[in-house]
């Protein structure tokens, strides 16, 4: 991964979100194993994701679920993005 955020490519996304669900996991003090089994995932899985950021968007939602982290997910794509500064103030005065 790179220090400049504006360069970020997919896979450093990708490796960043395996690291901190990896960091999630060691924090609740569940193995790769206990994860898998709570999760319905298989334990190849849960290993490659953590290894290479791989996953299925399911598997990740069920994962998620486990950490509880769902309503991160829950919130994906849910920020508007504004193309003038007049879509913000006429957002607001609605």
């Amino acid at each position: 991964m790179n220090d400049f955020d504006f360069l970020k490519s997919p896979k450093d996304v990708r490796l960043g979100i395996a690291a901190r669900v990896r960091e999630r996991r060691r924090e609740q003090k569940l193995t790769q194993a206990e994860l898998a089994v709570r999760s319905d995932v298989s334990l190849g899985s849960v290993k490659r994701f953590e290894r290479t950021g791989e996953i299925s968007l399911s598997s990740l939602i069920r994962i998620a679920f486990v950490l509880g982290y769902e309503d991160d997910l829950d919130k994906l794509f849910s920020r508007r993005s504004y193309t003038s500064l007049e879509e913000v103030i006429n957002e607001r005065h609605r």
